[in-house]
């Protein structure tokens, strides 16, 4: 646990879990880092453990489950919005996140 809004499930992560929500303004510290979050995270969303390039593969327990596809800063909220799924088809990822083919 990295504190009590955040879990690392694998030392391999580029992201840390929640496991308890945030509201959007509200600072936590990762890593001897203060960061103040941009979106409410809610419980078993992703935040960037570091800064994420376009094309990088997010990695949770120890895995990749997908690739940036924007850059991501750390401590930015990760989602289908600036990720791209290893498991859900494209055309169901575009229309849960409102684009249009």
């Amino acid at each position: 646990m990295v504190n009590k809004h955040f879990v690392l499930l694998s030392n391999e992560d580029n992201v840390f879990v929640c496991c308890k929500q945030l509201l959007k303004g509200s600072s936590v510290s990762l890593e001897d880092v203060d960061v103040t979050m941009t979106a409410d995270i809610t419980v078993g969303h992703k935040i960037a453990r570091r800064k994420i390039s376009k094309g990088e593969k997010i990695i949770k327990y120890g895995v990749s489950i997908g690739s940036a596809i924007e850059d991501i800063s750390f401590g930015e909220h990760i989602h289908m919005h600036n990720m791209k799924s290893d498991y859900i088809a494209s055309h169901t990822r575009q229309s849960k996140a409102g684009v249009k083919s």
